[in-house]
């Protein structure tokens, strides 16, 4: 194989795709990009047997053929080097001659037959949605995705569904949980429901950018299929049965207040200056007719703030954790914001005080309190 390839253009979609390559597996092959050359065209490829990606792009190919590079080692190199192009040549023995400018570099390639096949998609319901929307709905659920699969994998994914004209994005890890929706013009035969892992979808964010206007989606029985500004995305989807979140949400209240957004997020934070472990230590909110207090003790020392509120119902004090108020506040993006409350026991509700207020909707469980 001999190409000669832009470094820029390479470098940038080898730093994308080095974000998915396995970084200690017990394949060695599946630390690599297997790179493919034909006639005008450089095809790259990485899997880590969960989720894949493929980027094609413009080279001048003198000798066509195939081999894999250590994802790591090529973009560090591509990194340092200065020339516009760079020249990458393989030889027999697998040695890869890599030349830009002055430098050479020669280190060893992997043999692109040990690198697994990754899967296709060519059934399944096709999704065209606005690429800035579909961000959106991924960063406003993506932080409620438990981080630890333990006994309910699935909650490490988003669920996804278009029902009815509405795309909506849910997220839940057993301690809140996060609700996004949009109306969207999708022509499908039918509503579909899915559930993309957490890590897939934050890959696929990263491909979005200013001129990323659409992304096709295509959703099969056990994978999807993203394409962007070039780029194709196939990860596997998760299966098995999405918890019931419905009868988490409260389908009444007995106490409620609305704040400005970014008064009690500037307060929470001051507060949460002396929590060093965010899991274990809550700030305490006790809501009185006309004021919250929002306080904390630890090891560090303590802290308390007031804010003018208008509670509706009867006052109570409550455990929360600070990072999760704070993620589920930011995430709301308006000016007003409201909570429902059911006492101190039971679930907080945040909404934005506004029009977008059934577009959006999210839980976080009480903390208990010493």
């Amino acid at each position: 194989m001999k190409i000669r390839v832009e470094r820029a253009t390479l470098l940038d979609a080898v730093l994308k795709m080095q974000k998915i390559v396995g970084a200690k597996s017990s394949m060695p092959v599946l630390e690599g990009i297997l790179m493919s050359a034909e006639k005008g065209l450089l095809t790259l490829s990485a899997y880590n047997l969960e989720m894949g990606m493929k980027k094609e792009m413009y080279a001048s190919c003198e000798e066509e053929g195939d081999i894999v590079i250590n994802a790591r080692l090529l973009a560090d190199i591509l990194r340092k080097l200065r020339g516009i192009d760079v020249e990458i040549e393989c030889d027999d023995r697998l040695v890869c001659h890599i030349r830009s400018g002055e430098a050479v570099f020669d280190i060893m390639g992997m043999e692109a037959n040990d690198f697994p096949e990754m899967p296709s998609l060519t059934e399944g319901e096709n999704l065209v949605l606005n690429g800035e929307d579909f961000c959106e709905l991924v960063k406003g659920t993506i932080f409620a995705v438990s981080q630890i699969e333990g006994t309910r994998p699935i909650l490490t994914g988003i669920n996804i569904s278009v029902k009815n004209g509405v795309l909506q994005f849910v997220a839940i890890d057993g301690y809140r949980l996060a609700i996004r929706r949009k109306a969207v013009d999708i022509n499908i035969s039918n509503d579909i429901e899915f559930i993309v892992s957490g890590k897939a979808l934050n890959e696929v964010v990263k491909l979005i950018d200013e001129n990323s206007e659409e992304i096709e989606i295509k959703v099969g029985k056990r994978l999807i299929l993203f394409k962007i500004s070039g780029y194709v995305f196939i990860a596997r989807l998760l299966e098995g049965e999405f918890v019931n979140y419905e009868k988490i949400i409260p389908a009444d209240h007995i106490q409620t207040t609305t704040v400005v957004c970014d008064e009690i997020i500037d307060s929470v934070e001051r507060v949460s200056l002396l929590i060093n472990d965010s899991f274990s230590t809550p700030i305490r909110c006790a809501f009185s007719k006309e004021e919250l207090l929002i306080s904390c003790s630890t090891a560090l020392g303590r802290a308390k703030e007031k804010m003018a509120i208008n509670l509706e119902g009867n006052e109570f004090e409550m455990g929360l954790n600070s990072r999760y108020l704070l993620e589920a506040l930011r995430a709301c993006e308006c000016e007003k914001i409201t909570f429902k409350f059911n006492g101190a026991n039971a679930g907080v509700t945040i909404t934005p005080d506004d029009e977008n207020a059934q577009d959006m909707l999210y839980l976080i469980m009480p903390m208990r309190l010493k």
